[in-house]
């Protein structure tokens, strides 16, 4: 029995183990497997900037689609008939969620949610649109956005933030939701780039997001009648702490001038 070759009858055989050595001689110098591209082309696609680019792609796109299909038209359409009650405002509150992803100003959902449900129901639609939003930036900003972003936090008032938000996150962010200065997407996305959690995030969102929406929400319902008091007292609620916050970003500005 010889390992290469045998003769029977005059005419050569090839043993199997010879005949797999020359086929792995015979491939040894052949293209690279397919493996080895798909290998670097997944790692190219899961990097960090790809899933960034990935993420402004996404926000770009809801962007285009809000200006394309403009659903700011309920406020004077009205809501679909075949939709009504508390199916409605499930319905309006998935929808709400969307819209602020797509940066739609969070004081006309509002509005257009007291003029849609009334005060009670228009402000639980809202509120839970607006956790169903923050939700939605936020996991999309801690899994697109964070890898790229958190190594340029390197400037000294970007650390300070961060550590706050990651150290102090609820109250941290029951505040900036309580103050009428800070826009709800860039809060969304400093808390996604932080190392906060995200049941902390909600909970402080659901909270702080209730004195602003509620008053909103009250507007938008007795738009109808701008003299009563319900009305009137909203639209205290929605000036005063638009003034109050005026007046702090001027005077933290002047103290920086002075400085």
């Amino acid at each position: 029995m010889f390992d290469a070759t045998t003769r029977s009858g005059g005419t050569a055989t090839v043993s199997p183990r010879s005949a797999a050595a020359e086929l792995a001689v015979a491939t040894a110098g052949g293209p690279v497997p397919p493996a080895g591209f798909a290998a670097r082309v997944t790692r190219v696609l899961l990097s960090p900037w790809s899933r960034l680019s990935l993420l402004v792609l996404l926000l770009a796109s809801a962007a285009t689609a809000v200006l394309l299909f403009q659903p700011q038209q309920l406020l004077t359409d009205g809501w679909p008939p075949q939709l009504g009650g508390f199916a409605a405002a499930v319905a309006y509150a998935v929808a709400y969620g969307v819209c602020t992803v797509a940066f739609v100003p969070r004081p006309l959902l509002n509005l257009a949610a007291g003029a849609l449900f009334g005060s009670q129901l228009g402000l639980a639609s809202a509120l839970a649109g607006t956790v169903l939003g923050a939700g939605i930036a936020f996991c999309l900003g801690r899994m697109l956005g964070q890898d790229a972003l958190r190594p340029l936090l390197r400037g000294k008032w970007l650390k300070a933030a961060d550590g706050q938000l990651s150290r102090h996150g609820f109250r941290s962010m029951l505040a900036a939701r309580l103050f009428p200065g800070v826009p709800f997407a860039a809060a969304n996305y400093c808390a996604a780039v932080s190392r906060m959690g995200l049941l902390p995030f909600l909970l402080a969102t659901a909270l702080g997001s209730i004195p602003n929406t509620a008053a909103y929400v009250v507007a938008g319902a007795r738009a109808s009648t701008p003299t009563s008091p319900a009305f009137l007292i909203a639209l205290a609620c929605i000036a005063l702490p638009g003034l109050a916050g005026a007046v702090v970003a001027w005077r933290k500005r002047h103290r920086l001038r002075g400085h």
